[in-house]
């Protein structure tokens, strides 16, 4: 008996040393491609990578940031989108954030949109610190990406739970027939986004779960998180990519749900 205890024992401290401390810093590249069938053969191979959630903060240091940055940049991505919530609750540590992810090198630039956690920490100084690092805020608009005399948009909304997102704001500017990426920090906004002319939503915010159950999934997602929680998923004719984060929120723990940073390949299905 007191074996079989002792063992128990073990096995909880050893599940808990892997969730705390070694998932949540064993980051993933996840590599997918995404047939669109409005994108000019001129863009064929074009390559957006995506980090979301960084949430520095108690759990999430800059040190991981900074290898979030480095890994995101050996991988030579046409574009980045950052997908919100660089910071947990502390307003002031997004300076710090900012100062790693200016590294950041894409040659079709660095776009960024807000996220709940950043509406709750105080997204104006949040935004201004981001343009002032050079990365543009794109609080419902949206701006064009060209290459080989062809044109991509990337527009972004501002946060939906914080009902601060216009998408008809956000597409003014696009003309119907051209590509359209679509930065929304909640996935679930995919169920408004789906009626417009949009190709591809990219999303975060829920974390995958943070914990995934064999054969079951994530026992708990966030408001706005539910339906389209992880990876990629069809809505109607719209694809929707949801990142699982960089960052942690309480309770501090991941399992089968490792931190990401997304490459995504646009196909011409033209």
């Amino acid at each position: 008996m007191l074996g079989a205890s002792a063992g128990a024992a073990g096995a909880a401290l050893g599940g808990s040393v892997y969730t705390t401390l070694i998932e949540p810093q064993w980051l993933s590249i996840e590599r997918i491609d995404v047939p669109l069938a409005r994108l000019p053969r001129e863009l064929d191979g074009f390559t957006i990578a995506q980090l979301s959630d960084l949430h520095l903060g108690p759990y999430i240091g800059v040190e991981e940031i900074r290898s979030a940055v480095a890994a995101t940049n050996q991988l030579r991505p046409d574009a980045i989108v950052l997908t919100g919530d660089y910071v947990t609750r502390e307003a002031d540590l997004m300076d710090d954030s900012a100062r790693e992810l200016r590294a950041l090198t894409a040659s079709s630039g660095v776009y960024a949109v807000l996220g709940n956690h950043d509406h709750w920490s105080g997204p104006d100084h949040i935004a201004r610190v981001l343009k002032d690092h050079s990365i543009p805020v794109l609080l419902n608009e949206a701006l064009p990406v060209e290459r080989n005399g062809a044109r991509l948009w990337i527009a972004g909304v501002d946060d939906v739970w914080e009902r601060r997102a216009d998408l008809d704001s956000a597409l003014r500017r696009v003309p119907s027939t051209e590509p359209t990426v679509l930065l929304a920090h909640e996935p679930d906004y995919a169920e408004v986004v789906r009626r417009y002319p949009v190709d591809l939503q990219l999303s975060g915010h829920s974390h995958g779960g943070q914990v995934r159950l064999p054969f079951y999934g994530a026992p708990i997602l966030p408001f706005l998180a539910k339906k389209y929680p992880i990876g990629l998923q069809r809505a109607d004719a719209m694809w929707v990519y949801t990142n699982r984060g960089i960052g942690v929120v309480s309770p501090p723990v991941r399992f089968n749900c490792r931190p990401e940073i997304t490459l995504l390949t646009l196909r011409s299905a033209t």
